[in-house]
């Protein structure tokens, strides 16, 4: 949980950045040739950074059925305090770039770990993905806060620096840290006649999935010929479509996510609002804060941030509902309330304040209702021995595919009009639901068949 909530600290603090990049930096400089800085170009220098959080996945997930999640976990944390000081002292966008990269790579090895030790380490799963998803969803709100607040006062390059001091210290946690790695898998061995070898040894997981198949407690992946028999095998069957939905999901949120601050500055009542205007003149002189200065309260800022905090009740609902209804089902109306919210949000934003706080709201708890979804489908469409590969092509979807969704974002908003990106996140949460469709019907027909 608290590796959780750090990674998502440092990934939804970076759009927040990005509005200040764009006035701060006129070029990126590859030596050899120049870009002007434009949300396109800085769109593809995110996408960079986000992709191999995603991309990284992979490799972390064979590595986690390797060598287990302890000391993954603890290398991401130290890796991501180096990258955000190394931000911090960025001196142009291409040492930005690479400061995102490196942050990237050490960010991308936590999901496939944390996920693997909740799916084979605890026995209430749709519970424990429920308070470990809280704890991202509070460093996904309080981190861009907390930068928000810095910022009024400090510049961001001593906020990057700052930002880093709590993953130095959960990562000197992390080394003392102790714990079973596999207490539910093997737990529910002991209590099996033939030693844990059917198909629901893991807790259950593969209940009702004819896609899983074999041995849940199967060898983990140690060969190149064993990874690319252990990937034939879960994209065999449905576990292919989960991964559509999945790389659907990443569009969705990184291409929503990853200019919302900049999007949303320019409208109605999202006007800055000086400090010195608001704090009286003992104040802001005790502050540092002095007449005419150009610190001020960006509204757009704070909506960003009280968006993603409403996504802790979205993720905790989502998670007890994942122990309550078909995944398959949840899935598809989760999905389905995204597409419409995508429809509906900027002729809300054009309503006024009021109508767009709504929407916002509903918005954020939606967007991430859908996370304990997909991440407990994946549990169900594939074995607990190689449950690390499987989470590592999870997020080598959601945040590698689906960090095109910030390149993808950048571009329209380029060349084209809000309402175009829009209408491109509502048709990829369309396609995410059509999928839980027809899974929630495969389900019951196979029930039927059954019976």
């Amino acid at each position: 949980m608290l590796a959780h909530g750090m990674v998502h600290t440092y990934e939804l603090s970076i759009p927040i950045f990005v509005s200040i990049w764009l006035v701060e930096f006129d070029v990126l400089s590859l030596g050899f040739v120049e870009f002007g800085v434009t949300e396109a170009t800085l769109g593809l220098v995110v996408t960079a950074g986000y992709g191999l959080f995603g991309v990284g996945a992979l490799p972390g997930g064979v590595l986690v059925d390797r060598i287990g999640s302890d000391r993954l976990i603890t290398v991401c944390l130290f890796g991501m305090a180096a990258s955000f000081v190394l931000l911090g002292l960025s001196p142009n966008l291409l040492v930005v770039a690479i400061a995102l990269l490196l942050w990237g790579a050490a960010a991308s090895v936590y999901h496939p770990a944390g996920l693997t030790l909740l799916s084979k380490g605890v026995h209430e799963r749709g519970t424990g993905f429920a308070y470990h998803g809280i704890a991202g969803n509070v460093g996904t709100g309080l981190g861009p806060l907390l930068t928000a607040i810095l910022l009024l006062f400090l510049d961001w390059t001593v906020v990057a620096i700052l930002l880093a001091v709590p993953a130095l210290a959960a990562g000197a946690y992390a080394v003392r840290a102790q714990f079973d790695e596999t207490a539910a898998v093997d737990d529910v061995a002991k209590a099996t006649p033939n030693g844990g070898g059917d198909d629901e040894s893991d807790g259950g997981a593969d209940a009702g999935n004819t896609d899983a198949g074999g041995d849940s407690r199967a060898d983990s992946v140690g060969s190149l010929a064993e990874f690319s028999v252990e990937t034939r095998r879960l994209f065999a069957g449905a576990f292919a479509l989960v991964f559509v939905v999945v790389m659907a999901s990443g569009l969705y949120y990184r291409g929503f996510l990853t200019f919302l601050p900049n999007l949303l500055e320019g409208l109605p009542g999202f006007e800055p609002v000086p400090l010195t205007s608001l704090l009286p003149p003992v104040v802001t002189d005790a502050l540092g804060v002095q007449p005419g200065s150009t610190r001020s309260i960006n509204p757009e800022r704070y909506f960003y941030s009280g968006l993603l905090i409403v996504g802790v009740f979205g993720q905790y609902l989502g998670g007890k509902l994942s122990d309550r209804i078909p995944v398959e089902r949840g899935l598809a109306g989760g999905f389905g309330l995204l597409a419409v919210l995508a429809l509906v949000f900027l002729p809300a934003a054009n309503a006024g304040i009021v109508p767009l706080l709504a929407v916002g709201a509903v918005l954020g708890a939606a967007l991430f209702l859908v996370q304990p979804f997909y991440q407990a489908t994946v549990a169900e469409y594939s074995p607990a021995g190689t449950r690390g590969l499987s989470y590592g092509f999870t997020y080598l979807g959601v945040f590698g595919v689906g960090a095109l969704g910030g390149g993808i974002a950048g571009t329209i908003l380029t060349y084209a009009t809000p309402a175009v990106l829009f209408a491109t996140l509502a048709v990829f949460a369309a396609v995410a639901s059509g999928i839980g469709f027809y899974l929630l019907r495969r389900r019951a027909d196979a029930g039927a068949t059954t019976r």
